[in-house]
């Protein structure tokens, strides 16, 4: 198997799903065979590559993984779609121990074969986000660049810590990486400071700013890559893909 991203973080809008749909697309443009699973019940990873959302979930359904997946427009990126199904959420979410595990070791079974595994999970620290902790190798966590940016980290990285110091687990931490940065405004450097000095070379060197382009995209079906390759946030994602790729 190969690098599995937890992409998370319990607050809203801060940019995991724009993380998810944008690098699972660098990474299959780079050549590497990628997979992107939309865990969040928005299902705005599946719509953002272009794709419906399910009918039912394939891991509340049972279905085989490798029958569910659906293929994009980028060559070598697949797609585990969401759904948006009141009782598959409800499933999903349902903070039952059991459950969790039965999900957990459905979804480990299904993402061999991959170079990179990206899932997309829901704002919160909920019992899917740490199903998926715990199905993956590393965590990746976007980190707004706005006043309550640090709030409730500490109780996201406690949530990891427990994670990783499972014995049954491998997780390491792979990253922050800042988003919507804007350089013209005081606060933006201050977040990014407090950021750096407490968490050191955790935080990758790349940010993404604010480009009206990389809000514009999904409404395309497609990744800002693709929709505007020229733009600051292209030039932001193919960046952090890099940097990703330098981490073997």
């Amino acid at each position: 198997m190969g690098r599995v991203f937890c992409v998370a973080n319990q607050k809203g809008g801060v940019g995991k799903t724009t993380t998810s749909v944008n690098l699972a697309v660098a990474l299959a443009r780079s050549g590497n065979r990628t997979l992107l699973v939309d865990l969040d019940p928005q299902c705005n990873a599946t719509t953002g590559l272009g794709a419906e959302p399910s009918t039912r979930h394939p891991l509340v359904a049972g279905m085989p993984l490798r029958q569910s997946l659906v293929p994009t427009y980028c060559p070598r990126l697949e797609l585990l779609p969401g759904s948006r199904t009141f009782r598959d959420v409800e499933a999903l979410t349902r903070n039952d121990p059991v459950q969790a595990d039965r999900l957990g070791q459905y979804l480990r079974g299904g993402i061999s074969g991959y170079d990179y595994v990206l899932i997309d999970c829901p704002p919160s620290l909920g019992q899917l986000t740490q199903t998926a902790l715990s199905s993956s190798t590393e965590v990746l966590m976007p980190v707004q660049c706005e006043y309550f940016a640090m709030e409730g980290l500490a109780q996201m990285i406690e949530v990891i810590r427990q994670v990783i110091d499972h014995g049954e687990h491998q997780l390491e931490f792979g990253g922050i990486v800042l988003t919507m940065y804007d350089h013209s405004l005081e606060l933006t450097g201050e977040v990014e400071r407090e950021v750096r000095d407490f968490f050191g070379e955790v935080v990758f060197r790349s940010v993404v700013p604010r480009d009206v382009a990389v809000s514009e995209s999904p409404s395309h079906g497609k990744s800002v890559i693709d929709y505007a390759p020229r733009s600051r946030g292209a030039r932001a994602y193919i960046e952090l893909c890099m940097e990703v790729l330098e981490i073997e």
